[in-house]
Formats: C-alpha cells, structure tokens, sequence
C-alpha cells in the first residue's frame, strides 16, 4: 500500500477493510472470533477494541505463512475448538455474510472435513489455483509461484476463504512442511494432508468472484470502493430511494435512509447520518453524522453531527458544524455558519452570518451579517435569542448575553446587553456627515470631480 498505515485499516465506504470482514463474520454468531495480528499489531489491536471490542487476538509473531497464522489462532482457543473453523482473510471487504453462510452451509450438509471457497476469474495471475480430478473432487490448491504452466491456466482460484471440521484441522496443521518457493507454511495444504487421511474436501463457488478481491494496492482499494459504492446504492434505490447519479454519489455502509428520499449528484454521505422520508440533498452535499428530517432540503451544504428538521432548508453553501440542531421548517440560508446551535421551529437564519454557541427559539429571523461573537480568547460564552425576535442586519451579539421574546435589535448594532422581551435595541455610533472633505482632502481625484459634477448638476435643477 506504500502507506503508514497498516492494510487491513485502510477505509472504504466508512469502515476498514478488517472491519468490513468482521461485521460479515459476526452475521453467522460464531461462538468465537478471533483476530490474527502481526504486522503493526498495536495499531490493529487498538482498532479492533474500538470497533468490536468482543473480538479476541492471537499474536503471530513472524509472518510464517497462512497456516503458522491459523495455528496461532487455535493456540489463543485452547489449541483444537470442536465445531466449524471459518477462516477469512482480513483484506477481503466485499465478502458478505451471505456468501460465508452458504460456505458454512455446504459445508456441514456435505459432510466436508474442509470446505473451500471457490471463484471463476477472469484473470487469475497470483491466486492460488484449484486443481481437481475427474469426478470434480478438488485434490489440492497450488500457488500460484509453485503452478505448472497447466495449473496457470486454470481460472477457479482459491479465495484464502475455508470451512474446516475444528478438530481434523488441529491435527493436520501440525504436518504442514515449509519445503516451498517461499519457506511458509501454506494452509493450503491441509486439503491435501485431510485428503490422504481419507477424508472428504470439497468446494462452494461463489456467485460473484468480486466478493473475494483481496487488496493489495490503491487502485485495488478504488476498485473495491466502487463496487462496494455500487452495491450500496443499488439497495438504496430498489428499496424506494432516488439517486439521480449513482457515478458520484458516495456513501457510508451505516447511512441509512427513507423512502422517497432524493440524492442529487456529487453527495457524499458519511458516518451515522439518515435521511428521513422525501428528504431532498445536494448537489454537492457532504454529510457527516447528520439526521436530515422528513421533506427537509440540503443544497451545496456540508454538515457534522447536526440535526436538521422536518421540512426544513440549508443552503446553500452552508456549513453546519456540530451540536448544530435546526427546528422543523426552519432556515440555515446562503453563507451561513453554525456550530453548537439549537435553532427554534421555522426560525431563519437567512444569509451571511456566523451563529456558535447559541439558542434561537421559534420563528425569530437573524438578519444578514450577523455574528455570534462567543469567544473572549480564553473561554466561549452562550447567546440567546427569544422567540418571535427579529434582528437587524450586520448585528454583533457579544456573548454572554440574552435577547428576550419578541425583542427587535437596529441594523449595525453591538449587542453587550441583555435586551428585554419586546424592546427595540439600538447600539451603533450616531451618524455624522462632514462636508466638503473630498474636495479638501482629496482634490483631484476621480471622486471630488464627481462630487463636483454633482453640486452642479443639483445646482441646475435648483
């Protein structure tokens, strides 16, 4: 990946690759689930707690091969489990719960001491191949840098995906050799080992060979946001939701939405946001952690942790930042910023100004140009406006302070007082125009000719 990152952390669609197998994995309740770490394994183990924090580990210290890995693994359960063994690889973000369900299925319905999950590709240059005989039976998985030029031409691959019988697998790990192209223990083969020992190995063929992409590089890693993209988009839309173009449209696997809802083109939506029934959102919309309420509309907007009402409006080219709660059919207008903000049923908040650190109540209307002065350089400091006030244009509210019900503020003013409900506040210097001082201080110019050309022409019509 040529990252500092560690693979299986790199993200796509809101979750790490690992986190996108584990939550397939937990669909079928294993008894167990365990996590096989080495390579940046304090980084890894940290994200594991966070997102799952049932999930045990088990250390490998040195990357001895697939099977070393998967001895590891029953070594932190005792060393043999009674029971189906499902091994996935942790790099493998598409594979879905349904697919390892019917791996899981066929293998005990057939009685398999290992069961692999199987895929036609299209190319198959690096994955190891699977190799059967006349009746269909699979003999063994080569790699593909140990494959004769007969077993590269086969195209059904190995997915690193298994069922194995718990027991049987404890025992055949131990007689893995490492006499190959690499020096490792190849869990692969453990079929073989199962196989001479008289026991049955059979295969599942997944139905879309995309589920078992493993990412190895950044273009993979796009190649998987797309279909994963794709997929999510296509459930959205077969369950009542439009997206006018899925090509730059992106979301989030724990985004969840209504019917009826309306995502135009060049979204993104991100995290735990949910779109309520008819909600209308972009163009050129990123949500984060954002509810949008029913009928609500979001327009050249982005948003963090905010919660916008019921028929309500943003945008555009609004910036809602966190704690941001906008009241049902209220109003977040053009130029607009907010951040930890509780603003009152179908109050507006129209147009170029700053609110932060405030409550609002109902149908009050903040003219434009106002700011929400709440920082005195070592502390923040709360605003509070009434109900059913209306203020004045290019007003500065310097918090801490309190606008009653009903209340008016004049444009220009600066608020450093509490105003009374149903009071008119007026605070902004007194207006004084001295004359002639263009043509004293600027004579000449482009603008004392002008001035000039108007005392004339005002002379004439006198």
């Amino acid at each position: 990946m040529k990252s500092a990152t560690p693979k299986v952390l790199h993200e796509i669609c809101g979750r790490s690759l690992v986190g996108h197998v584990l939550a397939a994995s937990r669909e079928l309740d294993p008894e167990h689930l365990v996590v096989v770490v080495g390579h940046a394994r304090e980084q890894v183990t940290a994200h594991l707690a966070e997102i799952d924090p049932g999930v045990r580990t088990a250390v490998q210290e040195e990357q001895n091969g697939t099977g070393h890995a998967v001895r590891m693994g029953l070594e932190q359960l005792g060393g043999a489990v009674e029971g189906t063994v499902v091994v996935v690889c942790g790099d493998t973000p598409l594979l879905t719960a349904a697919t390892l369900r019917q791996l899981a299925e066929t293998h005990g319905a057939d009685g398999n001491a290992v069961t692999v999950l199987t895929a036609e590709v299209p190319d198959a240059t690096g994955y190891g191949r699977i190799v059967r005989d006349a009746t269909g039976a699979v003999t063994a998985i080569v790699e593909h840098k140990d494959a004769s030029e007969e077993q590269r031409a086969v195209r059904e691959i190995n997915s690193g995906v298994f069922a194995f019988d718990g027991a049987l697998l404890a025992g055949a790990l131990k007689q893995v050799r490492t006499d190959n192209s690499q020096g490792e223990e190849y869990l692969t083969d453990v079929l073989g080992i199962l196989r001479e020992a008289g026991h049955r190995v059979g295969a599942s063929v997944a139905a879309d060979h995309r589920e078992i992409a493993g990412i190895n590089n950044r273009v993979q890693l796009s190649e998987a946001r797309r279909i994963l993209n794709d997929r999510l988009l296509a459930e959205a839309m077969l369950a009542g939701v439009t997206v006018v173009d899925p090509a730059t449209t992106w979301v989030d696997v724990t985004v969840s939405f209504e019917r009826d809802v309306v995502v135009h083109p060049g979204t993104q939506l991100h995290g735990a946001t949910r779109l309520a029934e008819g909600a209308e959102v972009g163009p050129n919309c990123r949500l984060t952690d954002t509810v949008v309420g029913a009928g609500a509309r979001v327009d050249n907007a982005v948003s963090y942790g905010s919660e916008i009402g019921a028929g309500a409006s943003v945008g555009p080219f609004a910036y809602l930042r966190p704690g941001t709660r906008l009241g049902v059919k209220g109003k977040i207008g053009t130029y607009v910023e907010t951040k930890n903000a509780s603003i009152g049923e179908g109050t507006k908040v129209p147009h170029l100004s700053y609110v932060g650190d405030a409550t609002i109540g109902e149908y009050s209307n903040i003219g434009a140009a106002s700011v929400f002065v709440n920082y005195d350089g070592e502390a923040k400091h709360h605003t509070t406006v009434g109900s059913h006030c209306k203020t004045g244009s290019d007003n500065m509210f310097v918090a801490p302070v309190t606008i009653g019900d009903g209340a008016y503020t004049a444009a220009g003013s600066v608020i450093t007082k509490d105003v009374p409900p149903g009071s008119l506040a007026v605070a902004r210097g007194q207006q004084r125009n001295i004359e002639g001082w263009v043509a004293r201080k600027r004579p000449g110019s482009a603008a004392a000719r002008a001035a000039e050309a108007a005392a004339r022409e005002g002379g004439r019509e006198d």
